[in-house]
């Protein structure tokens, strides 16, 4: 019998986990629909993002098995680069999976750790780092360590995984064309479709919007206040934010906007929430609006089709040409009144029409579940396909 290759995958944060959002989500899904197939073993910290609470229940600095695969949680006392190396050659693994690209401890040591140990494979996840609008926050420092890195040869006979073309580029941009790029999308959670019956009902002149996505200049928050001050719209729009506070001096401007709001327009921060509460929480509401700066994937974005919400979102995602299957909008930031017509087309929309257009979502969120090609992909990122 064949023996299943071993993956070690080094992270951040990951479950029990869900204040990173995105990267934690990504790599939940693919070690979930393949767990089966392939053997991983996973080192990461024992506290979630912005925190310094160690999860309850966990014990650090011992392998153990969770949610069916192989964890490490390392203590922050414990987090050093010989005890990584030490973790590391233990598992002698087949292949190495890194996410990441700034991190100290999971992706710049294990990058170098992955020298001295005989692996048929390292694969570098960017995680949307090298889109432009990311590599503007901190700009200065994030070009030095790519100028670095190039100098030095870091990513030398090193594969990256990218979630679709575009990202392919950004890499291509930054490391030069002949940088190895594996193109493979990310998988949806196995979880089934929430029924859309729990959606508000849609009135004429009122909309509910949401947002799931860390407030932050990444995510555009301000942008998206501002398309609210700076329209005038005949109805009541309620706009929900959910997610952590990266910046306090961002944020603080972002309040400061939403005190200029006229009175037909309510804007409420949430708090963060667990990934497992997204779902339920999204029943709430009419349509997500995220004008992000850049998502190599966008789970959130995902999410609210499987919750049956249309999205108004930018361009810079791989989520393209919504429009035409009547599912949302992907609008380009440069021209802000495009953000405003889509708002307004919905705040005017009545239920009967907004029910064709949930069903609409419905059909495409269920095209997207179905794809076998989006699996073959991952499986491909370990030299299987």
């Amino acid at each position: 019998m064949k023996t299943k290759l071993r993956i070690l995958i080094t992270i951040d944060w990951f479950l029990p986990g869900y204040r990173a959002g995105g990267p934690i989500r990504s790599c939940a899904n693919l070690v979930n629909h393949l767990k089966e197939e392939f053997d991983f073993y996973i080192i990461t910290r024992n506290t979630d993002y912005n925190s310094t609470a160690p999860y309850p229940g966990v014990t650090p600095n011992i392998w153990q098995q969770r949610y069916g695969v192989n964890l490490y949680y390392f203590s922050s006392d414990t987090l050093a680069y010989n005890s990584l190396k030490k973790v590391m050659k233990e598992v002698q693994p087949d292949v190495i999976y890194i996410n990441g690209i700034f991190s100290r401890y999971f992706s710049i040591y294990p990058l170098i750790i992955s020298r001295s140990l005989k692996v048929g494979r390292v694969i570098v996840a960017g995680r949307g780092m090298f889109a432009p609008g990311a590599r503007e926050v901190k700009g200065g420092k994030k070009q030095l360590f790519f100028k670095i890195a190039r100098y030095v040869g870091l990513y030398k006979s090193i594969f990256f995984h990218a979630t679709n073309e575009m990202e392919a580029a950004h890499i291509h941009e930054v490391l030069g064309r002949h940088t190895p790029v594996i193109v493979a999308s990310n998988l949806a959670s196995k979880k089934r479709m929430g029924g859309f019956s729990g959606n508000p009902e849609k009135k004429v002149n009122q909309l509910w919007l949401v947002s799931f996505a860390r407030i932050s200049p990444e995510k555009n928050t301000y942008y998206g206040l501002e398309i609210l001050a700076n329209n005038k719209f005949d109805g009541e729009i309620t706009y929900d934010l959910y997610g952590q506070i990266n910046d306090s001096a961002y944020w603080n401007s972002c309040q400061e906007l939403i005190k200029e709001l006229p009175a037909n327009i309510q804007v409420t921060y949430r708090g963060s929430i667990e990934s497992a509460e997204v779902p339920a929480a999204m029943q709430q509401y009419h349509a997500l609006f995220l004008p992000t700066k850049g998502e190599n994937f966008g789970h959130v974005i995902l999410e609210s089709f499987m919750a049956g919400l249309p999205v108004i979102i930018s361009d810079k995602t791989p989520w393209q040409n919504l429009q035409e299957s009547e599912v949302g909008f992907d609008l380009p930031l440069e021209q802000p009144m495009l953000f405003r017509e889509a708002i307004n087309s919905l705040l005017l929309m009545p239920q009967e029409k907004f029910e064709k257009m949930k069903a609409a979502v419905g059909k495409y969120a269920v095209a997207i579940l179905q794809d076998e090609a989006t699996l073959r992909a991952n499986r491909a990122l370990f030299g299987l396909e």
